[in-house]
């Protein structure tokens, strides 16, 4: 859309400056362009060739001379003829998706100031809109319809603001959400041994402290096209070697269920005791869970158990 139409609507409310026209059109939010004194009194002087609009140079004593420039008929026939030309879509021009677009290379932090900078900025431009549409800026008002489509079209700006703002938390939200699944993933690693393969977990960072954590990896497990699971003392928290928490009989039984092999490294002997050592010496009779003491023999076990 051409300035040209946002003026002769402009002036088709009352004569004015071409000054007093730039102000109208940088005060508002959806007659969008930067009007500066160039592209204003270029238009003009276009306006004025076709003959929409005439000019008046008004003499005041002590101050500049103003020029006034009014509409003329063809000037409201021709906007008219736009009003009635069929709308053209709502352009997406968000310079913050760009930015977004190549955010994967921020670090945790600095993704979160730039969400949270946008949503301060999102905040203080809603309350720039409700504040226009309560102070009525630049609103002509000649008839009750008129107000009435002046005021939707605050209302349809605001409204954008509220979803994008709705956005903004909702994406900031959801996005905490994942990185505190990620940060509460046990993590593993793949060891191919020639056709065969196995989910290696030897993290101290994120121990196996709950029945989720066994389901995440039987999950690992499952995305890799293998059952078998080789998981490192390191891994496991100590909830997992005091029996009467039942986190061990929970968790084994996860993996029965799903029929994942696991092997157990286990080196400190500290570890295994008491309750605890009845439900080892148990468990080596099967093929479902078994306890080593070093790398080697849990993937001699594992690899000759097979796989899915």
């Amino acid at each position: 859309m051409s300035i040209d139409y946002a003026i002769l609507g402009i002036l088709s409310y009352k004569s004015l400056t071409g000054y007093d026209i730039k102000k109208i059109i940088q005060d508002s939010t959806f007659m969008y362009w930067s009007a500066n004194n160039n592209q204003i009194y270029k238009s003009l002087v276009g306006l004025h060739r076709e003959g929409y609009v005439t000019s008046e140079v008004h003499y005041q004593e002590g101050s500049p001379s103003k020029k006034i420039y009014s509409i003329t008929k063809d000037g409201l026939d021709e906007l008219k003829k736009w009003v009635l030309s069929s709308p053209e879509p709502p352009e997406i021009k968000k310079t913050f998706l760009i930015q977004l677009a190549w955010a994967d290379q921020l670090n945790v932090k600095e993704l979160y100031d730039l969400l949270s900078n946008y949503e301060n900025e999102i905040r203080m431009q809603l309350l720039m809109q409700q504040e226009k549409k309560l102070r009525g800026v630049f609103s002509p008002g000649r008839t009750p319809r008129e107000i009435f489509l002046w005021d939707m079209i605050y209302d349809n700006i605001i409204s954008s603001y509220k979803n994008e703002l709705d956005w903004i938390q909702r994406l900031r939200r959801e996005m905490h959400i994942s990185n505190e699944k990620e940060q509460n993933r046990m993590n593993y690693k793949v060891i191919e041994r020639g056709n065969k393969k196995y989910i290696e977990c030897a993290s101290a960072e994120t121990q196996l402290n709950t029945e989720q954590d066994a389901i995440d990896l039987i999950g690992a497990c499952f995305e890799n096209n293998t059952n078998l699971l080789m998981l490192h003392d390191e891994a496991l928290s100590d909830d997992f070697f005091k029996v009467k928490t039942g986190l061990a009989g929970k968790v084994l039984q996860k993996f029965v269920n799903y029929h994942v092999k696991v092997a157990a490294i286990i080196t400190n002997e500290q570890e295994i005791k008491g309750r605890f050592k009845e439900v080892l010496n148990e468990s080596n009779k099967g093929n479902d869970f078994r306890a080593f003491r070093n790398v080697e023999e849990a993937e001699n076990w594992l690899l000759n158990l097979g796989s899915v």
